[in-house]
């Protein structure tokens, strides 16, 4: 089975911010070295029409991968884009631009998925916003797949999104209201619902051993999908420390999933169950039955 990454920013320098097809396709090559075989590359929060920009930059970098002129290279193949945003909560920004941050409406996201919305993989929408979860409803009807994330949801808002067709949270724990034992919020709704994904960085810097341990122990192990949120700071090849800014924020991963699963199997966990996280698991989560 395949190895695949739902969520990448960029790799070695090159990044999804970019309009040049070049960028992502290197993006592609450096992953393949890693051994990933599928990417979906992950669009940040911005503009509308910059969004739009690097999506049709990656679809140009699409085509280019089905022409003959590459089949000599060995690349990770690309299947669509997540866009993480921009129907995100200014409070729980992370290391994303809160000044893109945008509410939920209808006009809004037809213009952002105008003639792009067959590459759309995956958007990433805070729940808990208003007209959010009519909007989830209207991506779903769309058969594009809805990540709750950069949320400040409670249990019951993220619980109505789920309802209303999200089926997966965006980095567990990261960038989300935190677990509190009279409000156990977004993150305690994920580890309690039986349906829903997660996904998980799972470098050494953006959860606890313990927490990575809590998560394996409460989620049913198909639920779980292990991403590298890298970016454009990510080493190629090695993980040299935390990526941060200099507010001391984590800006992505520092690994790629194939190295985040050789490390998590080191520590103790089982080389079956991490293996499926990155191979199964994303292939059930998209629909992606002929990886299997």
């Amino acid at each position: 089975m395949e190895v695949i990454d739902i969520h990448t920013h960029g790799i070695g320098s090159f990044d999804t911010a970019t309009a040049s097809r070049k960028q992502i396709i290197r993006i592609a090559e450096l992953q393949a070295q890693n051994g990933v075989g599928v990417i979906i590359p992950t669009i940040y929060a911005a503009e509308i029409d910059i969004m739009r920009l690097h999506v049709l930059t990656v679809r140009k970098a699409m085509e280019l991968q089905a022409s003959s002129e590459n089949t000599a290279i060995s690349q990770a193949r690309i299947i669509g884009v997540h866009l993480e945003g921009p129907f995100l909560n200014p409070e729980r920004c992370g290391a994303l631009n809160k000044t893109a941050f945008i509410k939920p409406s209808e006009k809004a996201l037809a213009d952002l998925l105008e003639d792009v919305s067959d590459i759309v993989k995956i958007i990433t929408v805070a729940p808990e916003l208003d007209g959010a979860i009519p909007m989830i409803r209207q991506i779903r009807e769309k058969g594009i797949l809805v990540n709750m994330g950069h949320s400040n949801a409670t249990y019951s808002e993220a619980e109505a999104g789920f309802y209303a067709g999200a089926s997966g949270v965006t980095h567990l724990f990261n960038a989300m209201r935190p677990f509190h034992h009279r409000e156990p919020g977004i993150a305690g709704f994920a580890l309690t619902n039986k349906d829903i994904y997660v996904e998980v960085i799972a470098d050494p810097y953006h959860l606890h051993q313990k927490t990575l341990s809590l998560i394996f122990n409460a989620k049913a192990s198909d639920k779980i999908i292990i991403v590298s949120d890298t970016v454009k700071e990510t080493k190629s090849s090695h993980y040299a420390g935390g990526i941060t800014n200099t507010s001391n924020t984590l800006l992505g991963g520092s690994m790629t999933v194939t190295e985040a699963a050789k490390r998590l199997i080191k520590n103790g966990f089982s080389e079956e169950l991490i293996m499926d996280c990155i191979t199964r698991n994303p292939a059930d989560y998209l629909g992606l039955h002929s990886l299997q």
